[in-house]
């Protein structure tokens, strides 16, 4: 797993770039780079227009890929009420107004947390590679300049989810999501861009299995699970329902002292 890559600003005469460069550099130790210095492949971290990206320096034609929580599709999700008939919401269990402390442990780019968050949840996301965490504190950072109010309710942690639950500090939790990433066929046509990316720069998760002790033990409702239908139950432990999709299903864990909801 990659835990370092170099910053490029592809306009270094723009201040605002340059000076949002040297901030991600110093807080996550990523060394600015001329944009004529970029490798021939591999991957790089690139800011234009105030707005970090992960670039792949083998393929030009792909955008970089960016957290973008005032998204086209994100925005329709919160003006269409917010996301309450997707299958994580039912399977989180938000109800009403109820405005529960999610912990997403695997948070990705953020888009799962987003649905959350529209719904009135705060949630935490818990990351541990620094340069996914860069770009989710970039996007946190972008959204709270159009929604204050939504910013406001996602904290980003960095560390070992596994080893963060285990001591967390931050309020009660109600429930924990997770959603490792799990093993795709090369050839499938219906893994997105960003996923296929993703698996190059970070591997895949074969500690995936540790999160969810930690997890039943810290959330005081539920913890939920992202799956492909294909997969089995993480560590191998059954699930008390599932809600299921065309390609994937939400494993569902009532904890203990709430079996009764």
């Amino acid at each position: 797993m990659l835990s370092c890559l170099p910053v490029v600003v592809k306009n270094p005469s723009d201040t605002a770039d340059s000076a949002l460069a040297s901030s991600i550099s110093d807080k996550w130790a990523f060394p600015i780079i001329d944009e004529d210095n970029i490798p021939g492949e591999g991957f790089y971290l690139q800011i234009e227009h105030n707005v970090l990206g992960l670039a792949d320096a083998g393929d030009k034609k792909v955008l970089p890929i960016e957290v973008d929580f005032a998204s086209p599709a994100s925005l329709y999700r919160k003006q269409h009420g917010g996301g309450r008939k997707e299958p994580i919401v039912k399977a989180i269990g938000i109800k009403g107004n109820t405005q529960w402390h999610v912990v997403d442990a695997t948070p990705g780019l953020g888009r799962d947390a987003f649905v959350l968050v529209s719904v009135g949840c705060k949630v935490t996301l818990i990351e541990r590679s620094p340069i996914v965490a860069a770009l989710l504190e970039d996007g946190i950072r972008r959204l709270a300049h159009t929604y204050p109010e939504l910013a406001a309710r996602m904290t980003l942690q960095h560390g070992n989810s596994a080893e963060v639950m285990q001591y967390f500090d931050g309020g009660s939790v109600d429930a924990i999501y997770l959603d490792p990433m799990f093993p795709h066929k090369k050839k499938s046509a219906l893994v997105k861009k960003e996923m296929r990316l993703f698996q190059q720069l970070l591997g895949h998760d074969p500690d995936a299995d540790a999160l969810l002790p930690p997890a039943l033990k810290l959330a005081t409702h539920r913890v939920v699970v992202k799956r492909p239908n294909s997969a089995d139950v993480l560590a191998g432990v059954k699930a008390s329902m599932a809600i299921e999709s065309k390609k994937h299903r939400f494993d569902v864990y009532l904890c203990q002292q709430n079996l009764g909801e």
